[in-house]
């Protein structure tokens, strides 16, 4: 089938939101190219279980298509409409397995040296989009805070490296009550702000007590789903023929039925949290590989105005097959490698950040847990500059958020 023949009850089968939105710009898809419109579908048919923002920015992209000529549709898409696809793909049930069709469309375009060809007309594509649908700027400052180091109780090494090179570093913090100073700021941010999923807290361990308005994920409380998870994956990974590209596409495919749990009662929220462990490498595993790729997630995703992300000691590194078994007692954990990831991840966090709109008007914190160094950027903070006057959390927080 091809996007002309797409008709209302072709979407049969989406969630019922999904189908109405998708239906209501039926006559804009009839008019795209193969090449373009399964990925389309595949934010589409998510819909009911997106995040407010990732709703907006489709709907936006779907009144676009709608408004566009006939002129106007071949100078977006011609470049799409150029590239050959086999029969097997126009054969495909892209309507309802969009995700799949994308992967094994990736996979062809590679192999028929078409793959260039797509990625300059899907760069077109998206210029063009941002140009017709400009981002609307935050009511406030965005703000990270990344909080490394759980359980280390000494650190020789240089740390910040990285995020030094943007921001001051702090060498005298007062670290007393930390924690529950950062907490308290992201909850007067959504007291100030109170938007759904706009300020959240991360913790690759137990989470700490917090305010109301902030969206909590921690690696500890979705432990019978981690496991729940790997119990999935091992029967999978012990039939005949099952590789590492088969495995993904069944994990793509669960919902959180399959997998026998009982999830919270926010809908959009339980599904990603199965998302970032079907979806994410390690994430099943590794609590400090959790954290890192859900603050990536809730960026990309949820777009945060406010996200803490606090790094616990992560399991000791075994053999992959040990790790997937299970059943090998209390793991022993490694808080200074530990530590050395969380500050990557801290680093990428900020990375991430500044790729959402406003990027130069946000603020940036990153803090050894319990100790006196911490980095801010922000745009009233000097670059490559250290500070070694006594200062605390509260003080360093406004000045990222100057």
């Amino acid at each position: 089938m091809l996007p002309r023949d797409l008709k209302s009850e072709s979407f049969a089968t989406y969630p019922p939101e999904a189908r109405a939105i998708v239906v209501q710009h039926l006559e804009a898809l009839r008019r795209l190219p193969l090449a373009f419109v399964p990925s389309l579908l595949r934010e589409a048919i998510d819909y009911d279980y997106r995040f407010p923002i990732e709703r907006k920015v489709l709907e936006k992209e779907l009144s676009t298509l709608s408004s566009l000529t006939e002129t106007q549709v071949h100078e977006w898409f011609g470049s799409f409409a150029s590239i050959s696809l086999s029969a097997g793909l126009e054969g495909f049930d892209w309507v309802n397995l969009p995700a799949q069709f994308v992967e094994q469309e990736a996979a062809y375009l590679w192999s028929t040296h078409q793959l260039d060809s797509f990625r300059k007309a899907a760069t077109e594509y998206g210029n063009r989009l941002e140009q017709a649908n400009k981002a609307e700027p935050l009511p406030m400052q965005r703000l990270g805070i990344a909080v490394v180091g759980r359980g280390v109780t000494t650190h020789s090494g240089i740390l910040f490296r990285n995020l030094r090179k943007h921001g001051t570093y702090f060498t005298n913090v007062g670290p007393q009550n930390g924690l529950e100073t950062l907490l308290a700021a992201v909850g007067e941010r959504a007291k100030t702000y109170p938007s759904p999923y706009a300020h959240w807290y991360v913790d690759g361990g137990t989470p700490v007590a917090h305010g109301a308005g902030i969206t909590s994920v921690s690696y500890d409380a979705l432990g019978s789903l981690r496991g729940s998870l790997l119990k999935r994956m091992r029967a999978e990974i012990d039939r005949p023929g099952m590789g590492p590209e088969e495995l993904r596409t069944v994990l793509a495919r669960l919902t959180p039925t399959d997998l026998g749990v009982e999830f919270n009662a926010d809908p959009v929220l339980s599904r990603f949290e199965l998302k970032l462990f079907t979806e994410g490498s390690g994430t099943q595993i590794y609590s400090t590989t959790f954290a890192q790729w859900t603050a990536r997630e809730v960026l990309r995703r949820a777009q945060a105005a406010t996200l803490l992300v606090r790094y616990a000691p992560r399991q000791r590194q075994r053999p992959m097959n040990e790790l997937l078994a299970g059943g090998h007692g209390e793991a022993e954990v490694d808080a200074p490698g530990s530590l050395v990831d969380a500050e990557m991840g801290a680093y990428y966090h900020w990375i991430d950040q500044q790729r959402l709109p406003d990027s130069e008007r946000s603020g940036f914190i990153a803090w050894f847990e319990g100790h006196g160094e911490a980095v801010a950027i922000g745009p009233s903070l000097s670059r490559r500059t250290e500070s070694n006057s006594a200062i605390d959390l509260g003080k360093i927080l406004a000045l990222a958020s100057a």
